[in-house]
């Protein structure tokens, strides 16, 4: 950002919404790069003061916005390490969440009063805590408030030394298979992704982003790309009002927009109800779960020459494989909707892919025998720059993730695939979701896109009941809402259709178990990751047998 400030000092930096006009029209507040890093030096001056140290993890809970991102460039530029937990995570399961507080062991807080709130009534998870920061209105605990703290002083913080290898930052992992995980991230792996952004995306000067998961905003200030902060609920994704970002877009030249694909579902399905085009978008980064090629034909009418990506990667390894969706359309989709999977692309520059042996064990230590051949189905694991190296305080998922070779660690992805005759990766599913029967293995994302083909179905889910490798494989259907079958008649129907589907293919034909779901369970996160676990468990019941 500070080179931003010197480049670009008056482009804008980050636009906030602020509110509406009484005939509706969205307000906004912004600053240039110049202001952004000024008022990040007025943070950084007065958390110094206040007693916040180079390396010591501190707790940030604010809502996204100017100062979010502000606070945590100075605590950046002070060698703090800002602890991001999805606040999402808290509504969901408030347990969880205390969890991942108590195992960060932030030395300062700073947040918003509900949080403080939260630190009150939860003292065990917040023990460690030694400095507390209120972000708005203090209401009867002690402590400084933010805009006290916020120095007059907007000369330049004198930026920490650090090194490649000292911890940046923690964040959480979404938790769609288990409790979150903390990642802990270095300043080599920040620069690492950074670069790698620009240079696999191709970011001209001037670009403008429209971020659907906010902790990618603070990406933009070293790409001195402008940040339109969008007017929505991140943790109520399934609640947004395609509408405003449609504006947002539109008023502010958006040339680049990421997010789940819950998104841009509801913003391309506004567009074509509203014959709306987006011509200023040149592309759209899209992840968190299998994108439907139907998705982006839908984009081809709704965007003028720009391309829609679908980066593959996770919290602990960010992006590993890019396709475009040109590609997909040409050459993978029809393969997906044969049970092929999902295909992601190609690994991304300075990353090594490979698909290793199925287990549960951990790997302590690499070997090439552990490595299967083009077109055979098991782990994904990645090495390479943006790779992280250890989980924070969770020394078993670490051994369960991680494997040494030497100096580098590979990252076992958790997720199950193959490499085709084109050293293309295709994603088949979580590891923890597969189907073991006793005729097989099968893999819910090369099931499902077959029998997501069926036009009464929104989507379904393919779990396993029972023990595995004497699995019962079920197949669990949210019909489209208008197609709800209402008469066991129209149940019936439906599951013979399916069912009849599933016989063409040889997968798919040893489901012979089919129920209805009306709102399929998904992470808070990404509002797309079906919660395949709950519905497993849900699907024993329904059975009258005994989850794995």
């Amino acid at each position: 950002m500070v080179e931003a400030a010197a480049r670009v000092p008056y482009r804008r930096a980050i636009v906030f919404p602020a509110g509406r006009e009484p005939d509706g029209t969205a307000r906004y507040t912004q600053l240039t790069f110049q202001q952004l890093d000024r008022e990040s030096d007025r943070y950084a001056h007065g958390l110094a003061r206040y007693g916040v140290r180079q390396g010591e993890r501190t707790l940030v809970m604010i809502r996204p916005g100017i100062a979010f991102i502000a606070v945590t460039f100075a605590l950046l530029k002070i060698g703090a390490v800002p602890v991001f937990v999805d606040p999402g995570l808290l509504r969901r399961d408030p347990r969880a969440f205390m969890q991942c507080v108590h195992e960060t062991e932030p030395v300062h807080f700073i947040g918003i009063p509900v949080a403080h709130l939260l630190r009150l009534l939860f003292p065990g998870a917040f023990r460690t805590v030694q400095r507390h920061v209120t972000v708005g209105r203090r209401w009867f605990w002690g402590g400084p408030r933010l805009a006290e703290l916020r120095s007059g002083r907007d000369a330049p913080y004198p930026i920490a030394a650090t090194t490649t290898e000292d911890e940046a930052a923690v964040a959480f992992t979404s938790g769609s298979t288990g409790i979150p995980k903390g990642v802990v991230f270095t300043h080599g792996m920040f620069k690492a992704q950074i670069d790698l952004i620009h240079e696999e995306m191709g970011y001209a000067d001037g670009e403008v982003d429209l971020p659907g998961l906010y902790v990618f905003a603070l990406y933009n200030p070293a790409l001195a790309v402008t940040t339109i902060i969008p007017d929505m609920d991140p943790s109520r994704l399934a609640a947004l009002d395609p509408a405003r970002l449609v504006e947002a877009i539109q008023t502010h030249g958006v040339t680049t927009s990421n997010g789940s694909p819950t998104i841009y579902k509801k913003v391309a399905a506004y567009c074509l109800e509203n014959e709306i085009r987006l011509p200023s978008l040149k592309r759209i980064l899209t992840y968190g779960a299998p994108v439907p090629p139907s998705l982006i034909e839908q984009y081809g009418q709704i965007l003028d020459g720009g391309e829609v990506y679908t980066p593959y990667g996770a919290t602990e390894a960010l992006p590993i494989t890019m396709i475009s969706g040109r590609e997909i359309l040409a050459e993978t989709a029809a393969l997906s909707d044969q049970g092929r999977g999902t295909c992601v692309g190609r690994p991304t520059t300075g990353n090594t892919i490979r698909i290793i042996r199925i287990t549960e064990d951990p790997i302590p230590v690499w070997d090439p025998s552990l490595v299967l051949p083009d077109g055979e189905v098991g782990e994904i694991a990645v090495k390479g720059p943006v790779v992280t190296r250890t989980y924070l305080h969770r020394p078993v998922q670490t051994a369960e993730a991680k494997i040494r070779e030497g100096d580098e660690i590979w990252h076992r992805m958790g997720d199950l695939g193959y490499f085709d005759d084109q050293s293309r990766l295709w994603f088949c599913g979580r590891k923890r979701h597969r189907v073991e029967t006793t005729e097989g293995l099968l893999l819910p994302v090369q099931c499902e896109a077959i029998l997501n083909q069926h036009p009464d179905v929104y989507r379904t889910a393919v779990v396993g009941v029972g023990p595995l490798g004497e699995q019962r494989p079920v197949l669990i259907v949210e019909p489209a809402p208008i197609k709800w079958p209402t008469s066991a008649e129209a149940r019936e129907r439906l599951t013979e259709e399916l069912l009849s589907l599933g016989a063409g293919h040889a997968i798919t034909r040893g489901i012979h178990d089919v129920l209805f779901y009306r709102d399929l369970p998904v992470d808070v996160r990404h509002n797309a990751k079906i919660q395949r676990e709950k519905l497993a468990a849900w699907a024993a019941r329904q059975l009258g047998e005994t989850a794995e």
